[in-house]
């Protein structure tokens, strides 16, 4: 698989985590639209994706895991509303990338009572790196 299917596939996997709880929220459409332009899916390519299902992407690295499982993090947050489904997807996609639940539960935790609801990358780093030692 390219780089940019790789991409594709992330941010479909984010698209498809955004609905879970039953709606896109403009704020998570804007938020969606900001990742697609940072991975360099244009804008067509990103609105099909809203009527495709792919199969998730195994992601090797440990490092790109803990940075898409971030990303669905803040996805979560950013309607400003914390809904049980998205909890108990996050975690499940969070054990099925291979990431420590203990560390999921904390970084969740910590961006839950930030009042950006989001935590640096050094903490985040820090707390998956925690889990290995």
């Amino acid at each position: 698989m390219d780089k940019y299917d790789e991409k594709r596939a992330l941010l479909a996997e984010m698209i498809a985590f955004s609905v879970i709880d039953g709606k896109l929220h403009d704020r998570e459409y804007l938020f969606l639209s900001m990742i697609a332009d940072e991975l360099q899916i244009d804008k067509e390519e990103f609105k099909n994706l809203f009527h495709r299902e792919d199969y998730p992407v195994v992601i090797k690295s440990e490092f790109e895991r803990i940075q898409q499982f971030y990303r669905l993090a803040l996805l979560m947050h950013c309607d400003g509303v914390l809904h049980e489904r998205e909890q108990i997807k996050i975690h499940e996609i969070g054990i099925n990338m291979g990431l420590n639940p203990h560390a999921i539960k904390r970084v969740l935790k910590a961006m839950e009572v930030s009042p950006t609801k989001m935590v640096s990358p050094e903490y985040l780093l820090e707390v998956f790196q925690e889990q290995l030692n």
